[in-house]
């Protein structure tokens, strides 16, 4: 960061702990498309419903489901607003995420928003990861975790949430506000191959909740999670060349105004978990964490 932008955020940071306007609405320039004209059941259709353009998906103790978009992007905006369920959900984990999985398994890239479920009276963990060739497979993963605790209660209403994914960086966004920048400092650590978009309610009871130790309690069946207002723009893995990646800032060439930066600093005191802070991973394999 420059040091003009670094004045500017010293002067204009809130001094209150009021959410702060990112000044643009990246979500207010896609218009919202039908779930169908994108997007199709993968699994568990038993387990999904889709009412005047509201998905709903749940899990119980006989299945979860998962959806996935029609067509694969090589960048675009991806967004939907999605609304949790309230009290016992530990161990259930709902996403929205992109990945390249079934091409290339074993090898794949994925770029994650997920909601790891949790016990009453505890806040959900809103965790972004991203996975690079293969690094969140078997014996090789190395993710690249980022985990906040939200400032609102995301059973109580729908929030919108979406991933910017560009040739040269990737932002997480909640309610237009950038909460996470992942950028393209090294080739090698960057997803570059065309991804699907997915999303999908699972039980990962050996990990998503306090590492494992709260698990999917089926007493508390069926675990649900809402979607809508599903927004995607980008450029297929078949568009022509000529195809240019949408920015989710007022600058077309991408990246964030001062504004945003700002509004993502105010955001990133809700963090909870930065794996380049980590201390106690080797960081050898996430190179990017040095990178200038």
């Amino acid at each position: 960061m420059n040091l003009f932008l670094t004045l500017c955020l010293i002067l204009i940071v809130p001094l209150t702990n009021a959410q702060p306007s990112p000044g643009y609405w990246p979500s207010s320039k896609f218009k919202t498309i039908d779930f169908y004209q994108a997007y199709r059941n993968l699994w568990g259709p038993q387990h999904q419903k889709v009412e005047q353009n509201s998905l709903t998906i749940w899990l119980d103790r006989n299945s979860g489901s998962g959806f996935k978009s029609k067509s694969a992007y090589r960048s675009g905006y991806f967004g939907a607003a999605i609304k949790l369920q309230p009290g016992y959900t530990a161990g259930v984990i709902t996403s929205f995420y992109l990945s390249n999985n079934e091409a290339h398994p074993g090898n794949h890239d994925e770029v994650d928003i997920e909601f790891l479920g949790t016990t009453p009276g505890k806040p959900y963990t809103l965790q972004t990861n991203v996975y690079v060739r293969g690094s969140g497979d078997g014996q090789r993963l190395i993710g690249r975790e980022v985990q906040f605790n939200l400032w609102f209660d995301p059973t109580a209403n729908y929030h919108y949430y979406a991933i910017l994914w560009t040739p040269n960086d990737i932002i997480f966004f909640v309610d237009d506000i950038p909460i996470r920048r992942y950028q393209r400092k090294i080739d090698s650590t960057f997803p570059l191959r065309p991804m699907w978009v997915y999303g999908s309610i699972w039980d990962a009871s050996s990990w998503a909740t306090e590492d494992g130790k709260y698990k999917a309690d089926y007493n508390y069946q069926p675990f649900i999670g809402r979607y809508n207002n599903f927004k995607l723009s980008g450029c297929t893995e078949n568009a022509p060349a000529s195809c240019r990646p949408v920015s989710g800032s007022p600058n077309p060439s991408g990246g964030l105004s001062t504004q945003q930066y700002v509004a993502m600093q105010w955001a990133q005191k809700y963090m909870v978990y930065d794996y380049c802070r980590d201390s106690k991973r080797d960081h050898s394999p996430t190179p990017e964490c040095y990178a200038n």
